[in-house]
């Protein structure tokens, strides 16, 4: 954000030929209580809109057919003014405004567009005390899309805060990520530590974390606002039932390979697997489930040093000290990385 903070601040910076922008959004809304598993400790909690297909494949295509109907109605008009003017005055130079042809660009947030202040602007909804947009109609379930046309368009009037007095999305958050309403501290939100958040994940946020191993949706699943969402109809961002309620102990077993087949065409597969077994092992030494232990003793011989620094934490979650103490005697004594190393020191300090 701060190497593209200019563009971010004026669309002008991002494309300087752009005259309007269309802001559209779209329900994912779910048939479900997407808080309900996250009393399951031996299962994974997925983000809803990431247990489909990937929302930026499916949004782009729409928004380019959008695109082209504008495009189609610009030129046909532009077509028209220019045979009129022909007829009475002989030929125009069509190169010049207003008769140069329209263009138009898409996103999807794939470039710094500030989606949700220009969605707000547009009257699709408002920034919620969450700060993700909140609408009347859709709640907090709505991916948003942008296309920047040359056009020129008359403006909507822009929606007007109805979050009132309402806190439910600030006093639900498990790791107290808002300073304060309006707010977000990213470093402490459970979305962003668990998908794009690169190194080993902050230790005194781990309990917090519960079994949420991609995303975070309890702000969003407590606004009032849902109440006035229908469940989506867009059968490609409809929830598959595969990540609806994943074991454990299955995800912990993927390596690269595994991982990528699992997930392909969806949202999860972006973070990659190192950090994906990551916050499964972090889940891991919360679901207070010793069973897992085996699993997790194996990912302190993985490859990945973030995977093996977390399978440590696990560990240290889930087995009587004594055992502990004996693992670290024995892989101490091979660890080539200092996070590694720091992890096994740091629980021995806590034992």
């Amino acid at each position: 954000m701060e190497t593209r903070v200019e563009e971010r601040a004026s669309p002008l910076k991002l494309w300087g030929e752009v005259k309007s922008i269309l802001m559209l959004g779209m329900s994912y809304a779910p048939d479900f209580n997407p808080m309900d598993i996250l009393e399951k400790g031996d299962l994974g909690a997925i983000s809803v809109y990431a247990r489909s297909r990937d929302y930026h494949d499916v949004i782009k295509g729409k928004l380019k057919h959008v695109a082209q109907t504008l495009l189609n109605s610009a030129s046909a008009e532009i077509n028209n003014a220019s045979a009129v003017l022909n007829s009475a005055s002989g030929p125009i130079d069509k190169s010049s405004s207003p008769f140069m042809v329209p263009s138009v660009k898409v996103f999807v947030d794939t470039a710094p567009v500030m989606e949700k202040p220009l969605a707000a602007a547009a009257g699709l909804g408002w920034q919620g005390k969450h700060t993700v947009l909140v609408s009347r109609d859709h709640g907090s379930w709505l991916f948003l899309g942008a296309i920047f046309t040359t056009i020129a368009l008359p403006p909507d009037e822009p929606e007007a805060d109805h979050c009132g007095s309402c806190t439910r999305c600030l006093s639900i958050c498990p790791t107290n990520a808002f300073p304060a309403p309006y707010q977000l501290d990213s470093r402490k939100c459970i979305a962003y530590l668990t998908i794009e958040h690169q190194g080993p994940i902050d230790r005194s946020l781990r309990p917090l974390m519960g079994n949420r191993i991609f995303g975070c949706d309890d702000c969003l699943a407590v606004c009032p606002w849902n109440k006035f969402a229908v469940a989506t109809q867009e059968a490609k961002l409809m929830a598959r039932d595969e990540f609806a309620a994943p074991k454990l102990a299955d995800l912990v077993q993927l390596d690269d390979a595994a991982f990528r087949l699992r997930f392909a065409g969806t949202p999860v597969k972006r973070t990659g697997r190192d950090r994906f077994i990551r916050n499964v092992l972090i889940a891991i030494g919360n679901s207070k489930d010793s069973s897992l232990a085996y699993d997790a003793e194996r990912l302190l011989d993985d490859d990945s040093p973030l995977v093996r620094g977390a399978a440590v934490w696990a560990l240290s979650r889930l087995l009587p000290d004594g055992q502990f103490t004996r693992l670290r005697n024995v892989h101490r004594m091979r660890e080539a990385d200092a996070g590694v190393m720091a992890e096994w020191q740091a629980e021995v300090a806590d034992l």
